[in-house]
């Protein structure tokens, strides 16, 4: 028995050093809050993408991604990882963290948007100021539950793609969207995975 009290005892030990299971956040009405919020934020994210897509479709015929994968291969695009969003030992910690990291990249690419689509700078910067909250938000909740988290400088730091051509740059633009839109659906499958447990 004591044997049996001891192997208990580490088994506990050691599933509070590695942290608390993301099951125990399930019960917080406050993570759950959180969680519902963001999803409809998320929500109202993709919706303003797929417009922007639209917008791309519309006015440059930039339409159909396989018809554009050979000239993507010229492209240096970036495509923000999650990972860590959709694996079986998923943790809310580095989940969190890749979103947040994410959206800092996608929020500097839309500069590129803004430049083929002037005449729709105000959706883009919508966008930009809706992806900017969304990431506060994240940052918030996991200072709430203790989480380590990385505070980025207000400054936009990341490069903004160049292009070689102004075809390369509304391909540019159409795969920038098209990835951001990638991203979003797992960011919000993560959220919602969230809310299940």
């Amino acid at each position: 028995p004591a044997g049996g009290l001891a192997l208990l005892l580490a088994v506990l030990l050691w599933r509070a050093l590695h942290g608390a299971p993301v099951t125990e956040l399930s019960g917080d009405q406050d993570f759950q809050l959180f969680l519902q919020r963001n999803l409809e934020f998320t929500r109202k994210i993709r919706g303003d993408v797929a417009a922007l897509q639209r917008l791309v479709c519309d006015t440059l015929q930039l339409c159909n991604e396989d018809e554009l994968l050979l000239v993507r291969q010229d492209l240096d695009i970036a495509q923000a990882p999650l990972e860590q969003c959709h694996r079986r030992t998923f943790q809310a910690e580095t989940c969190f963290s890749q979103i947040r990291a994410g959206l800092r990249i996608y929020h500097g690419s839309l500069a590129t948007i803004r430049a083929l689509l002037p005449g729709h700078a105000g959706l883009v910067e919508t966008l930009q100021l809706d992806m900017a909250n969304l990431s506060s938000n994240i940052q918030q909740q996991m200072e709430d539950l203790g989480l380590a988290t990385v505070t980025y400088p207000t400054e936009n730091q990341e490069p903004v793609p160049t292009f070689s051509s102004h075809f390369h740059h509304q391909v540019g633009g159409f795969f920038i969207l098209a990835n951001f839109q990638r991203f979003l659906e797992t960011a919000y499958r993560a959220l919602r995975h969230l809310t299940s447990l």
